[in-house]
C-alpha cells in the first residue's frame, strides 16, 4: 500500500500538469491561428470553434510586455482559483491535484504557463475543472488497476519465495522433530541440514548437533541402565557371600595360631570394606531416594548418635570426635536421611585421618542464621587431593582415598538437595577438610509446617 501511494500520488499530480500543459498548447495554437490572419480578426463562429477545440473560455497572450486578449467567450461562473504552472513546486502540484479529485463540483479556474517555442512571455487560459477531473479519475483508475496487478503478481512471487525459502524448510524441521521424538534412539532420524536460508541452516545444524548428542546420551543411558542392573544383582549376591565370609573371619581372631590372629583383623577390615561398597552401590542404584519426612528434631542429639554409631564416642582412640552444637538448637529435617549424611562425612574424615597413621580430631558444629540452619563437619586430616575436588560429588569419580568410589558423597549431596539445601566443600588444605551443610528454614511452595 505504501508503494502504491508513493507511485499514485506523484503520477496523478504529473498527469494534471500534463493535462493543463496540453490545454495551454491547444490555446496557443488557436491564438496563433487567429494572429496569422491578415486582419487579425475572425468571425464569432470561427472564434467559438477555436475555443471549443482548445476546450477553454478565453486565451490571453503577453508578448512584448503587452497583455492581449486573443480569444474570448462568455464565462459561465466567476473564476474561483488561479494556478501558475511556472512557479509551482512538487508539494503544490500534489496539493492542487488532490483538491481536484476531492471536489466533484464544477469550477472555473485560470491557468498560467509558458508558451511553447518561446512564442511570448506567458499564456493564460480560463477553463472548467470537470473534464480535468474526469480525465484524472480515469487515469487514476488505470494506475490503480496496473499497480494492483503488479501487487498481485509480486505477492504471488513473494508467496512462492516464502514457501520455498521459509515455510517449506520450517515444515521439514517440524517433520524431523516429530519423527525424531517418536524414536530418538534411531540415528537415521537426525536431521540433515539443507536449508538455503543461512539462519535456518544454522538452526538445522544446531538441532542436528543436539539430536546427535541426545541420541548418544540415550544410548549410553540405556547401556548404563543395563550395566547398573547387572552390577546391582552382582552386588546383592556378593554382599551375601561377603557377609558369610565375614562371620567366618570373625572366628579367625580367636585362633591360637599367632600368624592367623595377626592376619585376621586385616581380613575382617577388607571384607567389611567390600560389604560397605556393595551396600553403597545398591543404595545408589535405586531409582530415587524417598522424599524427606521433615520433622522438628534436636541437632545435638542427632550428632551424638552419629558419633556413637561410628564408634567415636570415647576419647581413648587416635581419632577424637567433638560435638559443638547448642543444646537448644532444633532444626527441621528427615532424621534418618540427615543421620546418613553426617555418618558418611564423619566416616570419610575418620578414614582420611587413619590413612596418615597419626591421630586427629573431627568436629561437628552447628548453628543458624536468618535464612538457614548450618552444620559444619571438619577434620584435621591431610585434605583432599586436587583430582577428588574436581568431581567431589559425582559417583565413581570423586573418591578421596585409594579404592574409594565417591558414592557416599554423591548420595549425601543428593539427600541434602532433597531437603532443599546444599552440601558444599568449605575448605580443604594441609590443615584439614571442612564440609558445610545448609538447610533452608523456608518451606517450599505448597508445603506447611
Amino acid at each position: 500500500m505504501l508503494a502504491e501511494i508513493l507511485i499514485f500520488v506523484p503520477s496523478i499530480a504529473r498527469f494534471r500538469v500534463d493535462f493543463l500543459a496540453l490545454r495551454l498548447e491547444k490555446a496557443q495554437i488557436a491564438s496563433l491561428a487567429l494572429l496569422a490572419a491578415e486582419d487579425a480578426t475572425v468571425g464569432a463562429e470561427l472564434e467559438s470553434e477555436l475555443l471549443k477545440n482548445a476546450e477553454v473560455f478565453n486565451v490571453v497572450l503577453r508578448r512584448d510586455e503587452v497583455r492581449q486578449l486573443v480569444l474570448s467567450s462568455p464565462i459561465p461562473a466567476p473564476i474561483e482559483a488561479t494556478y501558475d504552472l511556472r512557479m509551482a513546486g512538487p508539494w503544490e502540484l500534489i496539493r492542487d491535484a488532490a483538491a481536484v479529485l476531492w471536489r466533484p463540483e464544477e469550477r472555473i479556474i485560470r491557468v498560467i504557463g509558458n508558451p511553447v517555442q518561446d512564442a511570448g512571455l506567458l499564456i493564460e487560459i480560463t477553463m472548467e475543472t470537470g473534464p480535468l477531473r474526469v480525465a484524472m479519475v480515469e487515469y487514476g483508475l488505470r494506475i490503480l488497476f496496473l499497480s494492483a496487478l503488479i501487487s498481485v503478481v509480486t505477492a504471488f512471487l513473494l508467496f512462492l519465495a516464502v514457501q520455498r525459502l521459509l515455510v517449506g524448510p520450517i515444515r521439514r524441521v517440524v517433520r524431523h522433530m516429530t519423527a525424531y521424538a517418536e524414536a530418538p534412539e534411531d540415528a537415521r532420524r537426525v536431521i540433515a541440514p539443507s536449508a538455503e536460508v543461512e539462519e535456518l541452516r544454522v538452526a538445522e545444524e544446531a538441532m542436528a548437533s543436539m539430536q546427535t548428542q541426545l541420541t548418544n546420551a540415550l544410548r549410553q543411558k540405556e547401556r548404563l541402565a543395563q550395566l547398573g542392573a547387572a552390577v546391582a544383582k552382582i552386588s546383592h549376591d556378593l554382599r551375601n557371600i561377603l557377609t558369610t565370609a565375614q562371620l567366618f573371619a570373625d572366628r579367625l581372631e580367636a585362633s591360637a595360631d599367632p600368624a592367623v590372629a595377626r592376619a585376621a583383623p586385616k581380613l575382617v577390615g577388607s571384607i567389611s570394606r567390600a560389604v560397605s561398597l556393595c551396600e553403597s552401590t545398591l543404595a545408589f542404584g535405586k531409582a530415587e531416594e524417598p522424599p524427606p519426612q521433615l520433622k522438628r528434631l534436636p541437632l545435638r542429639v542427632l550428632a551424638e548418635e552419629v558419633v556413637e554409631g561410628e564408634g567415636l564416642a570415647g576419647t581413648e582412640g587416635a581419632v577424637v570426635c567433638l560435638v559443638d552444637v547448642p543444646a537448644g538448637l532444633v532444626i527441621r529435617a528427615d532424621g534418618e536421611q540427615l543421620h546418613r549424611v553426617l555418618a558418611n562425612l564423619v566416616r570419610n574424615a575418620r578414614q582420611a585421618i587413619e590413612a596418615t597413621g597419626q591421630g586427629g580430631t573431627i568436629e561437628i558444629s552447628g548453628g543458624e542464621d536468618e535464612r538457614d540452619w548450618w552444620i559444619r563437619v571438619g577434620d584435621t586430616g591431610p585434605g583432599l587431593p586436587p583430582k577428588a575436588r574436581e568431581h567431589l560429588f559425582e559417583a565413581f569419580q570423586g573418591g578421596a582415598r585409594k579404592g574409594g568410589t565417591g558414592l557416599g558423597l554423591a548420595i549425601a549431596a543428593e539427600l541434602v538437595r532433597g531437603h532443599g539445601g546444599r552440601l558444599e566443600l568449605a575448605r580443604s588444605d594441609a590443615d584439614g577438610t571442612e564440609f558445610m551443610i545448609r538447610l533452608p528454614k523456608s518451606l517450599g511452595a505448597g508445603e506447611g509446617e
